[in-house]
């Protein structure tokens, strides 16, 4: 018998997450071919920075080797691009001219960098932070020395100015907000990572709008400029200001499209054919583009594909642990606060530490840890799973092991307490015998 055909469009994380689960539900249901943008089998992105910074190589961030969809039966096109997709005829076809049918079709084209549309942008010396081929360009440029400039001061950017600087260059990171990781940390730990990374070597300057990349005759990078008129040397700018759902595909074929495929909690668009999961997608309003809740997306895409049909996506509750270039962080909820919180803090400069919970009447709704984060799951689960914490309040800061340690010291005393009542109904019980 024929078996159906699944396409997966995205070589990606959540993709082959996907592929992953669906084989372990139904290995033989159908004939598989993905398709990939880049020459490279599917690699870990995260891991990109490692790379960046000479501890890693290609071959150590490879999550699926060739070998892995050649043992699966699964037919991988690299280096292709998908084009156009025919839902009438159910064919996807790719710049090579490759035409291939499908029977499920999954869309997983993930997200690309945005640029800021500034005079310059398009210099030869400026580049994104996003793939393998990022990396090498920045690796090879790095090997001029001289100085980097960095636009954006979330994860990627201090990453990648981090990268640079460890490879000799002088990096600076300019930044729009007041505080770096301002989606992920509140000020206390923000100005703490800050002044880590500073006697690290970087360079701040932060609260600057960038007004236009300026180049030299030969078309090279020389500098940036700023909104106030001041400008600062640059042989090498990159881009980390965001990224941008990859949705032209769809669009051109007739999906729905609002910011990113727009998906039911089944993982399914508006066509009952075609799935979706990733970065590329739009869920109940929202684009998520942690690894965590691409993967929760790829178990119930792959439930469906799967025939089973009781997997459902309701959405993710986001925590963010990051390392930023050997420095832990972690934020979850609302860790910010308001006139209806309160919050319980811990601060010890000299160990690097800072904690920070956030509590709205007995509910644990929000933490920001720097420095340690041992305990950043079990603050999640708190939060996630909106538990009565009052018992736990004062060893809340202690984390699990405190607030476990303090639970069977409670339990043993209920059971010496209980034992002793035993007893003494014990000798009441004789003494009314005798």
């Amino acid at each position: 018998m024929n078996k159906p055909k699944l396409v997966l469009v995205g070589n990606g994380m959540a993709g082959v997450r996907a592929l992953e689960e669906l084989l372990k539900i139904a290995p033989d249901l159908y004939d598989i071919t993905v398709f990939g943008a880049e020459p490279h089998p599917n690699y870990n992105r995260i891991m990109l920075s490692p790379v960046l910074m000479g501890e890693q190589t290609l071959d150590d961030i490879v999550l699926n080797d060739v070998n892995w969809y050649a043992a699966h039966g699964i037919r991988l096109l690299l280096n292709r691009t998908v084009t156009r997709i025919d839902r009438a005829r159910r064919l996807v076809h790719a710049d090579d001219g490759t035409a291939v049918p499908y029977d499920r079709l999954l869309l997983a084209t993930g997200s690309s960098p945005f640029v800021l549309p500034v005079p310059g942008h398009d210099l030869h010396g400026v580049i994104s932070f996003r793939d393998i081929q990022d990396v090498e360009r920045m690796i090879a440029a790095s090997a001029k020395g001289g100085h980097a400039v960095v636009i954006g001061g979330g994860l990627l950017g201090l990453e990648a100015a981090s990268g640079l600087a460890a490879r000799g260059m002088q990096a600076s990171v300019v930044h729009l907000g007041a505080t770096l990781l301002d989606r992920q940390l509140d000020v206390t730990a923000a100005g703490l990572l800050r002044a880590t990374l500073e006697t690290r070597g970087l360079e701040f300057l932060m609260a600057r709008q960038t007004d236009a990349i300026l180049g030299d005759e030969q078309g090279n990078v020389r500098a940036v400029r700023f909104k106030d008129g001041t400008e600062v040397p640059a042989d090498l700018v990159v881009m980390a200001v965001g990224i941008r759902p990859n949705v032209a595909l769809a669009t051109s074929c007739g999906l729905h499209v609002d910011r990113g495929i727009v998906v039911s909690d089944t993982l399914q668009t508006y066509d009952p054919c075609i799935y979706a999961v990733g970065e590329c997608v739009s869920h109940r309003g929202v684009a998520y583009g942690l690894v965590a809740p691409l993967y929760e997306q790829a178990r119930v895409a792959a439930n469906h594909l799967a025939q089973v049909g009781i997997g459902r996506y309701p959405g993710s509750v986001l925590s963010t642990k990051l390392k930023v270039t050997g420095i832990d962080v972690f934020s979850a909820g609302d860790f910010v606060g308001g006139a209806d919180t309160e919050t319980i803090t811990l601060a010890d400069p000299l160990a690097g530490v800072y904690k920070k919970l956030v509590l709205k009447g007995d509910r644990l709704v929000g933490a920001c840890l720097y420095g340690d984060t041992a305990d950043g799951a079990w603050y999640f689960r708190l939060i996630r799973e909106g538990r009565d914490v009052t018992d736990l309040r004062d060893q809340l800061m202690g984390g699990e092991h405190a607030a476990n340690d303090a639970s069977a010291t409670a339990v043993a005393g209920v059971a010496t307490g209980a034992m002793g009542d035993a007893a003494s109904c014990s000798s009441n019980s004789a003494l009314r015998a005798a």
